[in-house]
């Protein structure tokens, strides 16, 4: 959430924030009424029980007259204590519901716009002509099957449309990546983490998926737990309600964690293979920095990203998100996309965002600096997501026959296999 004080600050800014992201810019004006209520009610509720109280020591020294008077105010004080304490716990409320829709301020320089509007900042790497190379590229599904390395048809049998089983060397080739992500991560000094896939409400909504994204998350209601859709999530809340001293951060997390998203709205969309699924493993980045330090810090998760991709040997750029396709946590986010061969295009592999203190202020996590106590920023940035950091590496690596070329990065951690070899026609 944001900080109320800039609101009535400066209520333009978060106007023209909401503008540019396509929201609600009404919920402003409504949320600033509803503080104003509850910043009144508050007064009002102080100024009765002061009253009330002052009442309390009058009333054992005066005369028998008066007393009648005083203890007949003092009833009446009683009802309106009792109504102040009602508003005042109402007017909050609604403060808190208004403001947890808002989503957090974007940074200036992010470009206005929708999913199409992104600003491409870099490319990296050269997209192969297979034309050249004497041979039309097959994509990664079936590339997959002459591997035996991908299985969606029993996937779909098992637990229905969008699941898959990896087998074989695409079992192999999962573990090659999460051991060369974390070990790229460990080097870069964050510590790893292996994190729950189930939480309590109040860590999803602490870092803004129950919000625009509630759709897209699996819930337990008997249970009452949500299946999390990145460890975003437990490593936002893992730090919930504390206080960390200042010369402790930057703290850095590397988490990995199977994640679950029921791709709402996805229907039609990337149906063919492992591109978009409904259950993958992933490795996160996570930081918590001072907040006067999240811009350079969201450079440097770029940056390892950046190394991931480069050393995988992926033709891929990296775009600024438009405001319209930011999500309400972040004030700023960059996706590094990977050419797909058979797609013709370039899609998300991984993406970093800046969340400034938004999620922070939701999870009641500050850093102390000099006595002072205020809400600290987080970023998080996906290092590899699991699937389609396979059909990348597939169909970008694939030679003639069928076989795959496997990234030196990777060939430590599968026993020096320099290729993948199909294992059926």
């Amino acid at each position: 959430m944001i900080d109320l004080r800039l609101l009535r600050e400066d209520p333009d800014r978060v106007r023209a924030s909401q503008r540019a992201r396509g929201e609600d810019v009404a919920l402003v004006d409504s949320l600033l009424s509803a503080d104003e209520r509850r910043r009144s009610s508050s007064v009002r509720f102080d100024e009765l029980r002061a009253e009330q109280k002052q009442l309390g020591k009058l009333i054992p020294k005066a005369t028998p007259e008066e007393r009648a008077e005083l203890l007949k105010r003092a009833e009446q004080l009683k009802s309106d204590v009792k109504a102040a304490d009602a508003e005042q716990d109402e007017a909050k409320a609604e403060t808190d519901r208004l403001l947890l829709q808002l989503g957090n301020l974007v940074h200036p320089d992010v470009p206005v716009g929708g999913e199409e509007d992104f600003v491409e900042l870099e490319t990296h790497g050269t997209i192969r002509d297979f034309g050249a190379e004497g041979f039309e590229p097959k994509d990664h599904l079936e590339l997959g099957t002459l591997l035996g390395a991908i299985d969606v048809e029993r996937g779909a049998k098992v637990s229905g449309s969008r699941f898959y089983f990896l087998t074989g060397v695409g079992a192999l080739l999962e573990l090659a990546l999460v051991n060369a992500a974390l070990a790229q991560a460990t080097a870069a000094g964050f510590t790893p983490m292996l994190t729950p896939a189930l939480v309590r409400p109040q860590s999803m909504a602490g870092t803004g998926f129950l919000g625009q994204a509630a759709a897209d998350v699996y819930h337990l209601d008997k249970d009452d737990l949500y299946l999390v859709g990145t460890s975003e999530v437990p490593l936002a809340a893992y730090h919930m309600d504390e206080i960390i001293e200042a010369d402790k951060l930057p703290l850095r997390y590397a988490g990995f964690s199977p994640c679950f998203r029921r791709e709402a709205g996805s229907h039609g969309k990337d149906t063919r293979g492992i591109f978009r699924v409904h259950q993958f493993d992933k490795v996160e980045m996570f930081s918590y920095v001072d907040p006067a330090d999240s811009e350079n810090e969201h450079k440097r998760l770029l940056e390892w990203e950046k190394e991931w991709l480069a050393s995988l040997e992926l033709p891929f750029r990296v775009i600024d998100v438009a405001t319209g396709d930011l999500g309400s946590s972040a004030a700023r986010k960059y996706d590094c996309e990977a050419w797909i061969p058979t797609q013709g295009k370039y899609r998300e592999l991984t993406s970093t965002s800046d969340c400034t203190e938004f999620q922070s202020r939701r999870l009641s996590i500050r850093m102390r600096e000099d006595k002072k106590v205020k809400p600290l920023a987080t970023l998080n940035g996906t290092l590899c997501a699991v699937p389609r950091t396979i059909v990348a590496i597939l169909e970008n690596h694939q030679l003639a026959d069928g076989s795959v070329r496997v990234p030196e990065v990777l060939r430590p951690y599968l026993g020096g296999r320099e290729v993948l070899e199909p294992v059926a026609k």
